[in-house]
């Protein structure tokens, strides 16, 4: 991009679990705070950010924004306006998820220099693989939003990597892919570890024209979408990560961050953002549960204070298991179709969630590594990750856009679950037992924070 310091990963993964895996210290849950520095235009329009309601919407809510964001016709530049683009994992899923858009702010130009060149070349030998976008198409974009959200997302996903293998001892399976209709991506997935019964971290950047299916689930939630000769450019990206660990007592994490951009006829284009990250314990730990909401609760607040509770409320919901009456987790965050107050706050805040994501998982895993556990506590992890497979497959709307949509990587898409897992005839367990208290948090999701 034309100017953005991205949270640097050159430190060594050892270095990143020192720091992060202290259980609970002020400093681990705290967010990078030398994130975004981002360029500075001659002038800059203050907005402030816009009123908001919250829409039920089948599965899940929609966030809706009551203001007005910018509109730029080609060849024009909106005053103080930055392209940012946010992440897609599985790209295919959140055609279907999303249900507002925005008109995109074009970005601001800033010549280029060798030295941003080189920045850019030396950032993309930490990752995991070399980015899914040639780096030379990287260095000529830098100022577009979606090559700022592309570092971003191979960063986050060479980050969280790393510091798994710190803790396991092994190291990830790399996995490039292609899809021929445009783009593809990498993923990282580590089977059987020591610490990891399944970790998956996956990045896709893909492009193309929306299918007729997309388009109409888009115009049916009541976006008017102008194609030119029947086609819809988009662009989108995102980093996704499951983590199944072995011990009971170390909970399962998920998190997404992803962007989707639409190109219409006249030019102009349409964005939003969406993401989120939530815990899945088999055992209540409060400690647990407070350190990885506040975590989230800090990062949140550094970008609007209501953030926070809207968002921890659109992941009780949609995480929800109808036919089973009980979440799928304890939650954490989540939000889709955020466009406002502005692409550059808005990146800005994704950003921050998405550095979160070591800090508030890692000193929980640390915490329970060495935990004992009996078989019967491991039957109720089996349990457990039954209810996980039921919500990922009957009711997560990436998930299931993503199987019936051609030209999807069915294994990134199914990386999600878990390698082993189990079915009890009327399972119910005794009252005042743990497993009992567990299931009392997930019928009624409580406030950690």
């Amino acid at each position: 991009m034309a100017t953005i310091v991205l949270y640097s990963i050159n430190r060594t993964a050892q270095t990143t679990v020192r720091q992060c895996l202290i259980p609970y210290s002020k400093g681990a849950s705290r967010v990078d705070s030398h994130l975004s520095v981002f360029l500075k235009t001659s002038v800059r329009r203050l907005t402030s950010l816009p009123r908001v309601r919250w829409v039920p919407n089948a599965t899940g809510v929609r966030f809706m924004s009551l203001g007005t964001a910018g509109r730029t016709a080609p060849g024009r530049t909106r005053r103080g306006a930055v392209l940012v683009a946010g992440a897609a994992a599985t790209v295919v899923g959140f055609v279907a998820s999303a249900t507002h858009f925005q008109r995109a702010e074009m970005a601001s130009v800033i010549p280029k220099t060798e030295e941003e060149d080189t920045e850019i070349a030396e950032k993309c030998k930490t990752f995991m693989s070399p980015p899914c976008t040639d780096v030379k198409v990287l260095q000529q974009k830098k100022e577009e939003m979606c090559t700022r959200m592309e570092m971003l997302i191979m960063e986050t996903q060479a980050e969280f990597c790393r510091a798994l293998e710190e803790v396991d001892g092994g190291k990830f399976k790399v996995d490039r892919w292609e899809r021929k209709e445009g783009g593809g991506g990498i993923s990282c997935v580590l089977q059987d570890g020591r610490v990891f019964e399944k970790a998956g971290v996956n990045v896709s950047v893909v492009f193309g024209n929306l299918t007729e299916e997309a388009a109409k689930q888009m115009r049916s939630r009541g976006k008017v979408l102008k194609g030119k000769d029947g086609k819809l450019p988009f662009c989108a990206m995102g980093v996704s990560s499951v983590i199944h660990p072995t011990n009971p007592h170390i909970p399962t994490v998920h998190f997404n961050y992803r962007y989707f951009e639409i190109e219409e006829g006249d030019g102009t284009k349409q964005w939003w953002f969406g993401g989120g990250t939530d815990l899945t314990p088999t055992y209540v730990n409060k400690e647990d549960g407070a350190h990885f909401h506040n975590s989230l609760k800090e990062a949140c607040d550094k970008h609007h204070h209501q953030y926070y509770p809207d968002f921890k409320k659109w992941c009780d919901r949609y995480f929800y298991i109808p036919h089973r009456g009980e979440t799928r987790g304890i939650g954490g965050i989540f939000f889709d179709d955020l466009d406002s107050p502005s692409q550059e706050e808005a990146f800005s805040f994704v950003k921050s969630c998405a550095h979160t994501v070591v800090p508030c998982y890692l000193p929980i895993v640390q915490k329970h590594l060495n935990d004992p556990f009996s078989p019967e506590e491991k039957d109720w992890q089996q349990v457990r990750r039954g209810r996980y497979v039921e919500f990922n497959l009957v009711y997560d709307r990436g998930v299931k856009f993503g199987l019936a949509t051609p030209g999807s990587r069915i294994e990134s898409i199914l990386m999600s679950l878990p390698l082993t897992a189990k079915w009890e005839y009327m399972h119910e367990p005794p009252k005042g037992t743990l497993e009992a208290d567990m299931l009392e948090v997930l019928q009624n999701p409580k406030e950690w924070v």
